[in-house]
Order: structure tokens, then C-alpha cells, then sequence
């Protein structure tokens, strides 16, 4: 992973005041800079002397043999309410109100008073896709769904948009594993048969089966996994990959003040199991990959897991959760680069007209290809 200059604490804390009026600097997309919500003075980081070193790792196994009361809370008072409904859980400035749940528009939103404050993330990726580019591309969007009802964009304005930081873990890790298989290779024979009286020949493809064994050497960096409740797991890897190995910036409150933040329900350990069961996958196609001949079968992997390394970032995600009818839905589009993905109701009204349309059309060629 790319140097990157990290501010110490007292910088993080003590010294992102405005140079003109003192109010706290927050992070701005559209100018990529700190900038003055009161004045509006642009006021960009600069590392100055700081020593560049690279965002920590941390250990997995450390982390997850001890309970470790240091490293955790967010570097600035943060208060947290969890919806009734979704369940999700936001952090947001003391003297901010949540009237609606960001993730389901839900009014029912009540205090959340956790055991012991969240693990600070390491390192996050601040937004760099303004809202006003946002609303314009889910505008878009909503032109291109020809089979939603045509109160939808109504239903789901934009001015729903809101702009949050997700939670994420990441994970690192060696692997080697060694794999046995059969890997068969495909052949063909003629052969002859009887049809209508005549003799006949085609040609019928076999398998010759055989042996086969291997190992791999793979490094996973920065493998994913979303600790968000809040955002739809689907929609979520639709608007993937976010830069990770080359593009994340060290945590500094500034990056979220003004921002809401959701805090994580998976938590690192669950995160882990859901890494391992990625990893598995991942390393078993990889073997696969390797099974020579043109097909394969009894493939048989054993892996070895060495040092497993993690991180807590928040990624940036803009979300738009309406209701239409009794449903609920929602469109994300990725703060870092833009990417939309989202859901939407149909019209089964407008679906039968396309199906008679369709069928209009059908019994007219056929119609015309009898007067032929």
C-alpha cells in the first residue's frame, strides 16, 4: 500500500480550525478540500513534516484473543439512535436531529446505548462525487426504467439524498494450499447408427479421465466485507469496488464531521468467519483454475491461513430510500466513483401492454408470412 502522510492526534483534533473564524472544518466533496461550513473557507490539509508511513494492519488473531478497551470511539462526541424498523445504527453530531431513519425513512428512531463504543476505523475513502452529480446521474437513472410505474419519480425525489459513511472490514492474508483432482480431457469417436433404414455416422465426444495435483501461493489484500445493516447487501456489491490498496486516507474526524456515520453490526469477529468463507471460495476456483485438461471433478483443496491482517474503514455511499406502496426500496451510488445500483417497483400495467404489444406483433408476422 501507497506512504501516506498521517496527521498525529493533536493535529487530527486541535488544529482543524478555520484560519478565518475558527468553526470546525468539514470534509467537502464537490472541492475535495476542509472547508468552513460557516464561512466557507477552503482550508485543504497539508501533511507539512509529517512522517509518511503506511496505514497499519492489524493482527486478527491479537485483536480477537483479547478484549481490547483501546482504539475505539470515532476522535470527536458522537450520539447514536438504532431504528425500530431496519434496525440500522447511525452516529451523528450531538446537536444534529434524525427526524427519519437514512436507511428505510422510518420515524421510529430511539436512543442506542451501546456496551462499549465501536473500534476507530484505521482509515476511510472521503467523498469525492458531489450531490449535485449524484441527483443528475439517478435522474438518469430513473428516465431508463421504462417498466416503473410512472409515479415513481415522484415517489422517490431526490431531495431524499443523503450522504453517509458505511462501515467495512478489511482483511489480508497469505495463502498456500495444495489441491488434488481428475481432470479429464475431452475425445471423440466416430459411430455408427441406423436412421430411417440408412446408415449413419456422428461423432460422440468422451471423457478420458486422469489424475492431477497442484499447489497455489496467493496473497488476498484488502478482501472486503460490508459491517453495514442499514445499506442492501445486494446493492452494496453492485456499486463495488471501492480503491482500497491505492486510494484510502488515514482517519481524521474531519473526514465526518457533518456526515452521518453507521456503526457496524457485524462485528470483527462474524467479519472474520465471513472473510474465511470468502477466502475458501475464492481459493478453491483458484485451484479449479489450475486443473488442466477441459473439465474436472472430485476436486480436493487444503489451504493453509497465514498472517491475517484487518482494518475498519468507512466507505462513502449516497442513498435514497423511498416507499412505494407497502414496499420499501433504495438506490446507492458510491461516494469514491460514481457507481449507481438500486431498486425499483414495476408496473404491471405497463408490463401486460408490452406482453400484448408483443403478442400484437407476433400474430401479425405470422399473419403475413401465411398471405406469403
Amino acid at each position: 500500500m501507497a506512504e501516506i502522510a498521517v496527521p498525529t492526534p493533536d493535529e487530527a483534533l486541535d488544529k482543524r480550525a478555520c484560519p478565518e473564524c475558527g468553526g470546525d472544518l468539514q470534509w467537502n466533496a464537490a472541492k475535495k478540500a476542509l472547508v468552513c461550513p460557516y464561512c466557507g473557507t477552503v482550508a485543504p490539509w497539508a501533511p507539512g513534516d509529517a512522517t509518511p508511513v503506511a496505514i497499519a494492519e492489524l493482527d486478527l488473531a491479537q485483536a480477537l484473543a483479547k478484549e481490547d478497551e483501546s482504539g475505539r470511539g470515532y476522535g470527536t462526541e458522537r450520539r447514536e439512535v438504532q431504528c425500530r424498523s431496519c434496525k440500522a445504527i447511525s452516529a451523528f453530531e450531538p446537536d444534529r436531529v434524525a427526524a427519519r431513519c437514512a436507511f428505510c425513512g422510518s420515524p421510529a428512531l430511539v436512543p442506542y446505548e451501546a456496551l462499549k463504543e465501536a473500534i476507530t476505523p484505521q482509515s476511510l475513502l472521503p467523498f469525492c462525487v458531489p450531490d449535485t452529480q449524484v441527483r443528475e446521474s439517478i435522474r438518469r437513472w430513473y428516465g431508463t426504467r421504462w417498466f416503473a410505474p410512472n409515479r415513481l419519480k415522484k415517489a422517490a425525489l431526490t431531495d431524499t439524498l443523503r450522504g453517509l459513511y458505511l462501515p467495512y472490514w478489511t482483511f489480508d492474508a497469505q495463502v498456500h494450499a495444495t489441491w488434488t483432482a481428475e481432470a479429464g480431457h475431452y475425445y471423440t469417436t466416430s459411430e455408427s447408427y441406423i436412421q430411417n433404414g440408412q446408415t449413419r455416422t456422428r461423432q460422440v465426444r468422451h471423457v478420458r479421465w486422469e489424475p492431477a495435483s497442484g499447489e497455489l501461493q496467493h496473497f488476498f489484500d484488502d478482501d472486503l466485507v460490508p459491517g453495514s445493516e442499514g445499506a442492501h447487501a445486494g446493492l452494496l456489491e453492485k456499486i463495488e469496488p471501492f480503491p482500497t490498496t491505492t486510494d484510502l486516507k488515514p482517519y481524521a474526524p474531519e473526514f465526518v464531521r457533518g456526515w452521518t456515520v453507521e456503526r457496524y453490526q457485524v462485528d470483527l469477529r462474524l467479519a472474520a468467519e465471513h472473510n474465511m468463507t470468502q477466502m475458501q471460495r475464492a481459493v478453491h476456483d483458484l485451484c479449479a483454475q489450475q486443473v488442466p485438461g477441459d473439465t474436472h471433478r472430485n476436486l480436493q483443496v487444503q489451504s493453509t491461513y497465514r498472517g491475517r491482517t484487518f482494518k475498519h474503514v468507512l466507505m462513502p455511499v449516497w442513498l435514497v430510500s423511498y416507499t412505494y406502496g407497502r414496499r420499501s426500496f433504495q438506490l446507492l451510488a458510491n461516494g469514491y466513483t460514481g457507481t449507481i445500483a438500486g431498486e425499483r417497483p414495476y408496473s404491471a400495467f405497463k408490463i401486460a401492454l408490452a406482453v400484448i404489444a408483443a403478442l400484437i406483433l407476433a400474430g401479425g408476422y405470422f399473419w403475413l408470412d401465411g398471405q406469403r
